[in-house]
């Protein structure tokens, strides 16, 4: 791997072409799978697993990828089948995309609370034999543009100078207001993973949604600038439908940590009801 990260490089814009270039060649995502029902349980293991093991958000995201058209193509018909598809993915991601001493071994993986709990483990011959019919699935080709391996690039030109604050935004700081979009932006690369529904949208334009929507949570005016107008190609009205049900996500996370929150203070003698979430536009 590079010493420094792509989009940090002279020739990030080449790269940034060729991946947009090879979104262009990713399958459509069906939805035909009957065990989409499953989706959610399955993607929060490899959330899980990916960060206990520390990988990059790029292996994270290729993994869920490999995972959801893998399940799209071809039936799985029993439990264990599907945790080795899945724990191969994460594997196959991570060798792929991430640094060789962050690739977790297959013993790390077996021991995890997240897997012995569901009374599964992988042998290194099951592995190999999933590994190998993974790659054939793709025809050996793992080199697939997903949401996080545009962000960082857009992120480049996340804040501006220029950019207007509202009233209550504590600092106009362009260094630490863009530290705390990037955490947004990161957040919600990470709500993306939730739903199949963002497969709809080309990565790239997944990835600009994230960052135009943690503008509008931040309240930065433009929401959209030309820089990022510029380094992305889109338009604010070609990411407002992805933005839209960015938000709405997020929105629906608040309002359930809130619900929560309340209940937990319910049970509290004298405690003030919580407060409601208001609305980011």
């Amino acid at each position: 791997m590079m010493d420094e990260p792509w989009w940090e490089g002279r020739v990030a814009s080449d790269v940034h072409c060729t991946l947009r270039e090879k979104e262009l060649k990713l399958p459509t995502f069906r939805a035909h799978s009957p065990l989409l029902k499953s989706r959610r349980f399955f993607v929060d293991i490899l959330t899980l697993l990916s960060s206990h093991c520390q990988l990059c958000p790029a292996a994270r995201h290729l993994a869920v990828y490999l995972l959801d058209h893998f399940l799209d193509r071809y039936n799985i018909t029993t439990s264990k089948q599907l945790y080795a598809v899945a724990v191969s993915c994460l594997l196959l991601a991570s060798k792929f995309e991430d640094r060789e001493d962050h690739v977790p071994k297959l013993e790390q993986i077996n021991s995890t609370r997240i897997l012995s709990s569901q009374n599964f483990s992988l042998t290194k011959k099951e592995l190999l034999s999933t590994e190998l019919l993974l790659l054939e699935a793709f025809s050996w080709n793992l080199c697939l543009p997903t949401p996080a391996h545009f962000l960082d690039y857009y992120l480049l030109a996340s804040v501006s100078q220029k950019d207007h604050h509202c009233h209550s935004w504590p600092t106009t700081c362009p260094r630490k207001t863009k530290e705390c979009l990037k955490e947004y932006a990161h957040y919600f690369l990470e709500v993306t993973l939730q739903d199949h529904i963002f497969y709809k949208f080309q990565p790239s334009v997944v990835a600009a949604a994230c960052v135009g929507a943690s503008r509008i949570c931040l309240q930065l005016s433009p929401y959209w600038t030309r820089d990022l107008q510029r380094i992305s190609n889109y338009s604010l009205e070609h990411l407002s439908t992805c933005i839209e049900i960015l938000l709405v996500a997020y929105d629906n996370i608040l309002k359930d940590a809130v619900a929560v929150k309340s209940q937990a203070l319910a049970m509290v003698p004298g405690t003030p009801p919580a407060p409601t979430q208001g609305s980011h536009l």
